[in-house]
């Protein structure tokens, strides 16, 4: 029995060339030649290849069955029938016909594809195995494209176990189809994830030669050279992004963290404004801008965004912490202290927003739960200068001199210079709470 004509394009890997394995369905697709008469071939199989070629697949089942049962070496039905029940989503009972066609016949590259990618698909170990069979076989027919496919296919699988075995199959598969940025660009998204960056970028760079408007290259070189603080690199990689996708908020908002990054929060802000127009409900993006509002200076802005971020996740300790930021610049120290008072409790260990509620407290004249915030802050914190003299001008105003004069002391001897007008104050006060030497 001759090869099928019908195993000619029986590959499962078609969609592979232009999608992740993440996004890859398993779904099998065939490209038929019109049948001829073949005495060889039985007339039942003939029949089913003809139903399938129509998506009769209810018709071409019982056809299939006849045919095995009738000859179980029949490898071209078994193939058929792992072809008919992936497209039903049978998938163990495709894993089981397409092994019995291997075992049938296992030189054949097609079997071998479609079974080495249906284990991968269910996460079956032998998947490899298939696979790399695949790999030294010969296709029906577009010899180079189905070994790449298959070398593809493999380095996927590879990935996440053998990464330096991933990267020489996708160079494998490469080599074979050099005009298709697919292996370079998951070539370069593997080394990424290994840190081995001038590789990763030199295989995106090689990914947009071939494709110059690959987002996934570009933004793989943004990230990189973003890591590397390579500012002036990223911006020049996500302006051609941005000017590839503009209504792509994703490439906006990546473009508005680096410029945040880059210290350049005014055209961060910008930037991050129109990705929140293209995709008004991402949270990710807002809570970047009521952060970048924060950095800039502009508390008011802050103030709304995080008050907006809050009624969609009111639980959000470092939420109310930001809202409470903004309160605090803007002298609004009520409404600061409030927002410390619910971040701590939603979570006790936020030490920040402790030494926040202090101050607050502080200028509310709130002096015990100034020293109490001080106090709780210095379980998870290193007790800094002003803590001391924070604490030793609230025990002042309590009129508890003894612990006011400790504090005080302590203050000055870590102070060293650093903050002269309160070592001034600290001195003077020590003078005029201390007991009087005789």
């Amino acid at each position: 029995m001759g090869v099928s004509r019908y195993l000619v394009a029986g590959l499962v890997a078609a969609s592979l060339a232009s999608a992740s394995w993440a996004q890859y369905s398993g779904q099998t697709v065939r490209h038929h030649k019109i049948a001829v008469e073949d005495p060889s071939h039985p007339p039942e199989l003939t029949k089913a290849e003809a139903a399938i070629e129509k998506q009769d697949y209810v018709t071409a089942e019982p056809l299939l069955k006849t045919v095995v049962e009738r000859d179980p070496k029949n490898y071209e039905a078994w193939f058929d029938l792992g072809f008919v029940y992936n497209v039903l989503g049978r998938r163990d009972d495709s894993i089981a016909a397409y092994r019995k066609s291997v075992a049938a016949k296992p030189d054949v590259f097609e079997s071998n594809l479609n079974l080495g990618l249906m284990l991968a698909r269910a996460g079956q170990p032998d998947a490899e195995q298939f696979l790399r069979a695949a790999t030294t076989l010969t296709p029906t027919a577009n010899v180079d494209e189905g070994r790449a496919r298959a070398w593809l296919s493999l380095a996927h699988i590879l990935a996440q176990q053998k990464p330096e075995d991933a990267i020489q199959a996708y160079r494998q598969a490469a080599a074979l189809q050099p005009k298709d940025p697919e292996p370079h660009l998951a070539a370069g998204q593997l080394l990424e994830k290994q840190n081995q960056f001038a590789d990763a970028v030199e295989e995106y760079k090689q990914a947009l030669a071939l494709d110059p408007s690959s987002p996934d290259a570009l933004t793989g070189m943004a990230n990189i050279y973003m890591r590397g603080q390579r500012y002036s690199d990223a911006e020049e990689v996500l302006r051609k992004l941005v000017a590839l996708r503009p209504d792509d908020a994703g490439a906006h908002m990546q473009l508005g963290r680096m410029l945040a990054a880059a210290g350049r929060n005014d055209d961060a802000i910008s930037e991050l404004q129109t990705a929140i127009k293209l995709a008004p409900g991402d949270k990710a993006a807002m809570r970047d801008l009521a952060d970048l509002y924060s950095a800039a200076g502009k508390f008011d802005l802050a103030e709304g965004q995080y008050r907006s971020l809050l009624v969609a996740d009111p639980k959000d300790p470092t939420l109310h912490q930001g809202l409470g930021n903004a309160y605090l610049k803007q002298r609004k120290f009520p409404e600061a202290q409030q927002e410390f008072w619910i971040a701590v409790n939603l979570k006790p260990d936020l030490a920040v927003a402790w030494g926040q509620l202090a101050i607050a407290a502080d200028e509310n004249k709130e002096y015990p739960l100034a020293i109490h915030a001080l106090d709780i802050r210095a379980k998870y914190l290193p007790e800094m200068p002003v803590g001391y003299f924070m604490r030793a001008t609230a025990y002042d105003h309590l009129r508890d001199y003894k612990k006011a004069s400790e504090n005080y002391h302590r203050f000055l001897e870590v102070a060293n210079g650093q903050f002269p007008d309160q070592e001034w104050q600290a001195r003077h006060r020590l003078i005029a709470i201390e007991p009087k030497k005789k």
